[in-house]
């Protein structure tokens, strides 16, 4: 069977949104990109650091969803990542309210042994050159090498690294906004077309509620967000979209647009249910039975008949 490779961080977060607000409570890109592919019941691995204070509870959880934390780093006296944020009314914007990097300002990541021929690796949301150095840990090339990034990293102060590491991926994910960012253009389409020329086969271009595009050559894909009748919190959403995308193409071992295309809809699915709670606390009580039967709202949601001419 494939592993799955996860970098990214595991980490602490404080949230506000217009439905109410948390302390402290657990977060961070790898958590939710784990806790999402775990659904599909793969070999997978984290690669991150956390401090003294991380409470071991959270990793002996992720550990019962068969994701090895060997390569998660705890630093003697150190301080795990930590990260608050306010949501606005509409929940499509936020400010951040404090940031504290912590442990992660020194952070060296090291691939564990079993990892380093992992067929498929994906880069949360990190600094390009922490991504870098993973990927020039393996031992044997991955089939698939997929990067989330984000608008920050695309300031004059970091756009170089970051393109450095877009050269050696398969698969970028990116929002509408970091999209346009980062390729200068603002139509979606032309878009995808830059990034591509900036090395990765396969661009994917997330919409939030507004659903995913994935783009390849002149192919093109579109899938819907399902429409909710409640979001309490959008933290992670993009993470566990990411999740399960990589972990349906690590069960599938099946690399291709039209297997993308399906990947796109789990991740989707799986996106869903974290927005309906705080933090992680959906995405760890999820079950196969609500994970089929959302799925099928999917398909109802995206199925039609039409007679062409």
């Amino acid at each position: 069977m494939s592993k799955l490779l996860i970098v990214g961080t595991v980490a602490f977060d404080a949230i506000e949104t217009p439905f109410g607000k948390t302390d402290k409570i657990l977060g961070g890109a790898a958590t939710y990109i784990g806790l999402s592919a775990s659904n599909f019941n793969i070999p997978s691995a984290i690669v991150s650091v956390v401090g003294e204070d991380f409470p071991k509870k959270h990793i002996t959880m992720l550990q019962e969803r068969n994701i090895d934390t060997s390569a998660i780093e705890v630093v003697p006296g150190g301080k795990t990542f930590f990260w608050s944020g306010r949501y606005h009314n509409d929940l499509n914007s936020r400010d951040t309210l404090d940031t504290q990097l912590n442990v992660l300002a020194d952070f060296n990541p090291v691939v564990p042994e079993d990892y380093k021929d992992a067929e498929i690796v994906m880069l949360g949301n990190l600094h390009p050159l922490v991504q870098l150095s993973v990927l020039e840990q393996m031992t044997t090339p991955p089939k698939l090498a997929i990067l989330d990034t984000m608008n920050f990293w695309m300031e004059d102060a970091f756009i170089e690294d970051l393109k450095k590491v877009i050269a050696k991926v398969d698969v970028i994910t990116i929002n509408d906004e970091e999209a346009r960012q980062l390729s200068g253009e603002y139509s979606l389409v032309k878009a995808a077309r830059v990034i591509e020329d900036m090395g990765p086969k396969y661009v994917v271009i997330k919409k939030g509620e507004h659903g995913a595009l994935l783009f390849h050559k002149d192919q093109v894909f579109f899938a819907p967000a399902l429409p909710l009748e409640e979001v309490f919190d959008p933290t992670g959403a993009g993470d566990t979209f990411a999740g399960g995308f990589s972990g349906f193409l690590t069960k599938t071992e099946n690399i291709s647009f039209e297997n993308m295309k399906a990947a796109i809809i789990h991740g989707s699915n799986l996106a869903s249910f974290c927005v309906e709670k705080f933090g992680t606390e959906r995405m760890e009580s999820l079950n196969e039975e609500e994970l089929q039967k959302r799925l099928q709202e999917f398909k109802e949601l995206t199925q039609f008949d039409i007679k062409l001419a």
